[in-house]
C-alpha cells in the first residue's frame, strides 16, 4: 500500500477551471499527481447511485483512492433508542453511498458531550460504536469506520479517546485530524515532538500494524480557548500546523496513511503541497 494525499471535495480551482460535476474530478486529480479524494456526505448522503458509479469508474480508471465522510450530525454520545437509529441509518447509507463510490472508508463524528458527564458520553458512544460495526456487519458492508478526533473540547473527540474508541475492534481505524488536535489544545499539536507522541500513542493502543495505514485530515485551522473556530488555508501561518515535521515522522517510518486536506477552497493545491513535502523529506 502506497501513502495517498488529496482532497475533501473540490477545491475552488476546479471550478475556476470549468468543471462543474464531480465525475470529472478524478482525472483532474490525477493530473495534479495527487492519488485521493473523499466524497462529501456531511450535511446528508444524497448522492445517486448511477452518479456513484460513474464516479467510481473515474477514479479507478486514474488511480484515485476513495473515502467518504459521513453526515456531521451524527452523535455517538447519546442512548436515546430513536438518535442511536438515526446514527445507525446515517452510517448505513455512508456505507451503501462508500459501496457505489468505489470507497473503502467513511469518517464519522463522534459528537458532543452535552449535559451529561463526558465520561457518560464515552461509555455511550463506545455501545453506539458496537451497535453501529454489528448493523454494519449484518447489512454485508465492509467498509472501515474511521473515527475523527474533534477541534472542539467540548466533543469526544481527544487523540486519546478516538485511538481508545478504535482499539474495540480491527474494523475501526482513526482518522487523525491534526488540524483539530492542534485547535483543541489551543496550539499544542505542532511539532516534530508533538506529533511523534501523538503517532507514538496510537502506535502503542492499537498497533504497528493498523497505526502505519492510518486515515488522516490535516489543515490549518483558527482556534480560539474553547478549540476550533475555522478552517484556513496554507497561506495562514499564523494558526498551523505545519506539515513539514509530520511529513519528516512518516517518512522515517515509513508509513503509508491516507492524508485528505481540508484547506478552506485550496485543500487540492494544499494536499499538493502535503506530497511534496512527503517526497522532500524521503529523499531527504
Amino acid at each position: 500500500m502506497e501513502i495517498k494525499f488529496g482532497p475533501a471535495g473540490n477545491a475552488q480551482s476546479f471550478a475556476d477551471a470549468g468543471f462543474k460535476a464531480t465525475v470529472d474530478a478524478p482525472r483532474w486529480l490525477h493530473e495534479m499527481g495527487l492519488n485521493a479524494y473523499e466524497y462529501q456526505c456531511g450535511r446528508g448522503v444524497n448522492i445517486g447511485e448511477e452518479t456513484a458509479r460513474k464516479i467510481a469508474a473515474q477514479a479507478a480508471l486514474h488511480d484515485i483512492a476513495m473515502s467518504l465522510h459521513a453526515p456531521y450530525y451524527i452523535n455517538l454520545s447519546n442512548r436515546d433508542e430513536e438518535r442511536v437509529q438515526k446514527n445507525i441509518g446515517y452510517v448505513l447509507a455512508s456505507c451503501q453511498a462508500a459501496t457505489w463510490l468505489g470507497a473503502d472508508r467513511i469518517v464519522v463524528h463522534t459528537g458532543g458531550v452535552g449535559k451529561q458527564s463526558r465520561t457518560k458520553a464515552f461509555e455511550n458512544t463506545k455501545e453506539n460504536v458496537r451497535d453501529i460495526l454489528n448493523a454494519v456487519e449484518q447489512a454485508g458492508y465492509t467498509t472501515t469506520i474511521c473515527l475523527e478526533t474533534m477541534g472542539k473540547q467540548s466533543v469526544i473527540g481527544s487523540a486519546e479517546e478516538i485511538f481508545e474508541l478504535v482499539a474495540l475492534d480491527d474494523r475501526l481505524l482513526p482518522c487523525i485530524d491534526f488540524g483539530h488536535l492542534n485547535a483543541r489544545t489551543c496550539g499544542k499539536c505542532s511539532t516534530e515532538e508533538e506529533f511523534a507522541q501523538v503517532l507514538d500513542l496510537m502506535e502503542n493502543t492499537i498497533g504497528t500494524e493498523r497505526a502505519r495505514v492510518f486515515h488522516s485530515h490535516f489543515s490549518h485551522i483558527e482556534y480560539g480557548p474553547k478549540g476550533e473556530v475555522r478552517h484556513l488555508t496554507f497561506a495562514d501561518e499564523q494558526y498551523g500546523p505545519d506539515f513539514s515535521p509530520l511529513a519528516k515522522l512518516i517518512a522515517q517510518r515509513g508509513w503509508t496513511p491516507r492524508f485528505i486536506c481540508e484547506s478552506a477552497g485550496t485543500q487540492a493545491e494544499n494536499a499538493k503541497q502535503m506530497m511534496e513535502m512527503y517526497l522532500a523529506a524521503q529523499n531527504a
